[in-house]
């Protein structure tokens, strides 16, 4: 049976996927070292799952979580624009050093395919809309930047080493396990958590700033289906996962209102640096590469995850 590990797999995506694969009968090895994903994410599949505890720039650990794996589904990064603009140089550390050190394990031991978690947030502030994979990358935080570095470097080991890597650039993502506290929420969980505590959520902005939220079922489809793919499509391209909806974050706060029952206003703030206006993306190149489709758009995903969100972030 084939063996998957996915790095960064008690975080939000990462656990997520971990499910999709045991839904599949995979086998499942875990590395995370707990920085920011929780072991409560894991707690009902700990059993099923081989977990290891280690930083993802650890070599060692990788290469010996990584043996004997069919492919590696590389989710761990230190995440937020906001918290990269204040620390950018432990944002480069973890998430450009930790995929080098997920490259050599690769190479070293004999494993083949690596799929890479990239960013929407490659493109910037690019004012052409909708977003396709043909933009020169436009990085405007350090986060932003050291993801398109982490593609150049999957474009370099493609073509150096024969390296069959593919970057899924993630358009916000949202749904259960995502955290909502501190000061690097997402926006979705931020909302509830704030809404169902009684408080008025933050916008940073007028709110009319808009996304391609893009539900975990289809970011997790496309890494089965990236795993799955052809060997020449695996070649270090970039390619958009989205839905190719826009939503803007006053239409989430209405929805949320109408779900939850509410009618508490938002509290307004200044935009802060690093976000970008809008983000819209076009799929057509992962339809073309692996097959991608989106099943759940915006309002069935938030319906799906609102039950999950009541038990989990009141």
């Amino acid at each position: 049976m084939p063996k998957y590990l996915v790095t960064g797999g008690a975080g939000f995506i990462g656990c997520n996927l971990v499910r999709f694969l045991l839904d599949r009968r995979q086998d499942v090895v875990v590395l995370d070292d707990f920085s920011t994903g929780k072991r409560s994410n894991l707690a009902d599949v700990a059993g099923r799952i081989d977990r290891r505890e280690a930083d993802v720039r650890d070599r060692a650990a990788v290469e010996s979580a990584m043996a004997g794996c069919a492919a590696v589904l590389h989710e761990a990064a230190l995440g937020s624009v906001p918290r990269s603009v204040a620390d950018p140089v432990t944002s480069h550390d973890v998430n450009v050093n930790g995929t080098i050190a997920v490259l050599e394990a690769a190479r070293a031991t004999g494993v083949k395919r690596v799929i890479f978690a990239a960013s929407s947030s490659a493109y910037g502030d690019q004012k052409a809309s909708p977003k396709h994979e043909e933009m020169v990358p436009m990085p405007i935080s350090p986060y932003a930047a050291s993801k398109v570095a982490c593609e150049a470097y999957m474009q370099g080991y493609a073509a150096s080493y024969g390296l069959e890597t593919l970057c899924l650039r993630y358009f916000n993502v949202f749904g259960p396990y995502q955290d909502p506290q501190g000061p690097y929420a997402a926006v979705i969980p931020a909302f509830v958590s704030q809404l169902l505590k009684g408080h008025r959520p933050v916008v940073y902005g007028d709110g009319e700033q808009s996304r391609d939220f893009c539900y975990i079922d289809n970011a997790c489809q496309a890494n089965w289906l990236a795993a799955q793919a052809d060997a020449k499509v695996c070649n270090g391209q970039a390619i958009n996962i989205a839905c190719s909806r826009r939503t803007s974050l006053n239409e989430i706060l209405a929805i949320l209102r109408r779900l939850l029952g509410t009618d508490i206003q938002a509290d307004y703030q200044a935009p802060r640096p690093g976000d970008v206006r809008h983000s819209l993306a076009t799929i057509d190149r992962a339809r073309e590469a692996i097959g991608y489709e989106p099943k759940v758009f915006f309002a069935e995903g938030l319906a799906k995850a609102i039950d999950w969100y009541k038990n989990n972030l009141g």
